[in-house]
């Protein structure tokens, strides 16, 4: 079965094309900056880069570029369309509804629509790219693979907030967290290499990138994660705040009249490190301003490695102690600097970065010293083959 991948976001979108008989990656893409002019596309085939600038408008006509792309003449990656089986798409948000993959029909739809409330930056975008395909391949099923879901195993007393009940009961305020697919993507895989059941394995996965979370994984299910009610929760970001005193939001929506829309606009896209720098939400743009003496670019680094250290003791507490921690994302997986600071905060769990192995990037690869208690691995996240693997288990159904 070849499955098609979308992961549409408000302004880009992600592709893939796996044949799942032997998981090859056939294609896959991106278009970024949908809605405004010069929209660029690229392609890769076969180890080649294809990259175009192009005006596209919406997520349906950026899915009709994809479709030409697959079958283009000069690359193919299939002859017809009628090759595409199935399409999974990532949904970040399911609510308390969806607990797995599921075949996408008109109720499926207005499961994520009503979850829209949680994740309004997101659900939106993947109904566009849902209904987009529902029009270029009418005939083709659909996946919603969420996620939320691979969260629906952490226990009540992790998920619930310290306010009155009744606003879970009447709004489901709660923690769902987000990431999903990466950390059991991530997870699954370090057993792997370590040759050991995943059951018997204490994991905490750090997803390092514009988003960011931790998860605490154990007997193989996440027991708890970072990310809260939205992905705005846990660890600081490239411009989300993560967690705060709820004061701090009361306090500055009183003092700058601000709308409760601003506020949200000020914690998701102004805040994290680019509201501590001033800089930039590129860890490299802030790193490169360290040296010049850039007191604030210091400072974002440090609270941002800090906090996410913080975390990581917090959920080898949870689950009473830690076999191996985790690195992946753009900045998991291409930040040996961001490591070894979070690192230098769990020498006390047994954590020993061996410094020299820390140089590499963005590869399978150990970090720890040989006598390091707790092991460190870098493990690059294929998000899209858990995807595929989920639509394919569902379909096969």
């Amino acid at each position: 079965m070849k499955v098609l991948v979308v992961n549409c976001g408000s302004s880009s979108l992600k592709y893939c094309l796996i044949d799942m008989e032997n998981e090859k990656v056939l294609a896959k893409g991106n278009i970024e900056r949908i809605g405004q002019y010069n929209s660029i596309i690229t392609h890769k085939i076969n180890g080649e880069k294809y990259k175009k600038e192009r005006n596209v408008y919406s997520h349906e006509e950026a899915l009709k570029i994809v479709m030409e792309e697959l079958v283009n003449s000069d690359y193919p990656a299939i002859k017809s369309f009628n090759e595409i089986e199935a399409v999974g798409h990532r949904v970040v948000h399911g609510g308390e509804r969806f607990k797995q993959a599921t075949i996408i029909d008109e109720d499926v739809i207005k499961g994520i629509e009503d979850a829209i409330r949680y994740a309004p930056l997101h659900n939106p975008a993947h109904l566009q790219g849902i209904r987009a395909i529902q029009k270029i391949l009418p005939d083709v099923p659909n996946v919603a693979v969420f996620d939320t879901a691979f969260h629906q195993t952490i226990p009540k007393e992790h998920y619930i907030y310290p306010i009155p009940y009744e606003y879970y009961e009447k709004y489901g305020v709660r923690k769902y967290g987000a990431h999903g697919t990466s950390h059991k993507y991530v997870s699954h895989r370090i057993a792997e290499i370590l040759n050991k059941d995943i059951k018997d394995l204490k994991i905490i996965s750090c997803h390092l990138g514009q988003g960011a979370s931790i998860c605490a994984i154990q007997n193989g299910i996440s027991v708890d994660t970072s990310m809260g009610l939205t992905p705005l929760g846990g660890i600081p970001m490239g411009s989300r705040s993560g967690d705060l005193d709820p004061s701090v939001v009361t306090y500055i929506m009183e003092q700058e009249n601000l709308t409760p829309r601003e506020m949200d606009r000020i914690l998701n896209k102004k805040s994290g490190l680019h509201g501590i720098s001033g800089i930039s939400n590129d860890n490299r743009d802030i790193l490169r301003e360290i040296p010049n003496g850039n007191e604030r670019a210091d400072l974002a680094m440090k609270v941002y490695c800090y906090l996410i250290a913080q975390y990581i003791g917090k959920y080898a507490v949870t689950m009473n102690g830690v076999d191996v921690i985790t690195f992946t994302g753009g900045v998991g997986e291409k930040g040996p600097d961001e490591r070894k600071m979070i690192c230098s905060y769990l020498n006390f769990m047994g954590v020993e970065l061996d410094e020299e192995k820390n140089k590499v990037t963005n590869m399978e690869y150990e970090l720890s010293k040989d006598d390091s208690r707790v092991k460190l691995w870098i493990v690059p996240t294929e998000e899209e083959l858990i995807i595929a693997k989920e639509t394919n288990e569902i379909i096969n159904k």
